[in-house]
């Protein structure tokens, strides 16, 4: 008998423990307990893969369970890991369409299988019960959205400039205009213009010497320069802050896949060592 074909009827007391039927009342957990079964999945069975029409959900009782999703760079990533308590392959069980991700059982684990009858049957007996697992659904499948959503690498200039208000923008262009060579030169010409204007005309000048009025253009500019360039600086502060969160984000997802590869280099070294044994066990044996 092979251990992923077993299947065993439910206790109402086990779906009591589950997270997802807590909002249920005992009527309702009797219910649904006489229509879903558990399943045992051995360590490294695939319970389903992407693409697969979509069949049940699946409710870890225990062991431990990888759901992985593939990429637009067609890379395989782990969206989700449940234990005890967690659920999964319910997005599809519940629109219909295809499953999108994989689940792999990485330990051996005993889950409670859930299909489409076994809700309709529920809800048919207990209406007000569909909307206490569709509560709990809802937030469990924005989670996973999110880290979804979450998973693409984006440039952090992307995200800066779009959370950047027009005044930021203005603040930035002032300040990169008034570190360059070019407002200085452009600022050294017209002061010298300034200057010598006025010495021109003389006594119909407009500013004469000592040059109040240049004297107090340059204050004004300086006294707004300041603030602009102080404003420019914290926007810089948030622009490293924001680099910095997306940088962990990345090292984050990182180790998440190394500890994908090592599990699997776990496993395989685990296989070796059967073989191994096996082959020690077959010379024995010949001898």
């Amino acid at each position: 008998m092979k251990w992923d074909h077993v299947r065993m009827a439910c206790d109402q007391e086990l779906l009591k423990a589950v997270p997802l039927f807590s909002l249920l009342d005992e009527e309702e957990r009797a219910v649904l307990a006489q229509q879903v079964e558990l399943r045992q999945f051995p360590r490294g069975t695939r319970i389903f893969r992407r693409g697969d029409v979509a069949g049940a959900g699946y409710i870890v009782v225990d062991g431990e369970v990888r759901v992985t999703m593939i990429d637009d760079d067609h890379q395989e990533f782990t969206i989700d890991e449940p234990r005890a308590g967690g659920f999964f392959g319910f997005a599809s069980l519940l629109d219909g369409m295809p499953h999108q991700t994989s689940a792999v059982a990485t330990e051996a684990a005993t889950c409670i299988e859930v299909d489409r009858p076994d809700l309709l049957a529920l809800m048919r007996a207990k209406p007000d019960a569909g909307m206490d697992m569709l509560s709990t659904l809802g937030r469990h499948l924005h989670a996973a959205h999110e880290l979804a959503r979450m998973r693409s690498l984006r440039s952090p200039n992307e995200v800066i400039e779009e959370q950047s208000t027009f005044g930021e923008r203005i603040a930035d262009r002032v300040a990169q205009f008034g570190g360059s060579w070019r407002f200085i030169i452009t600022f050294l010409t017209g002061l010298l213009a300034w200057i010598a204007a006025n010495a021109y005309l003389g006594a119909k000048s407009w500013d004469p010497f000592p040059f109040i009025l240049l004297n107090l253009v340059l204050s004004m500019v300086a006294a707004l320069q300041a603030p602009v360039i102080m404003m420019s600086q914290n926007r810089q502060d948030s622009k490293d802050r924001l680099r910095s969160e997306l940088d962990f984000d990345v090292n984050r997802r990182a180790e998440m896949e190394i500890r994908g590869l090592a599990r699997q280099i776990h496993g395989l070294a685990g296989k070796l060592e059967d073989i191994e044994e096996a082959v020690r066990s077959k010379r024995k044996e010949s001898v």
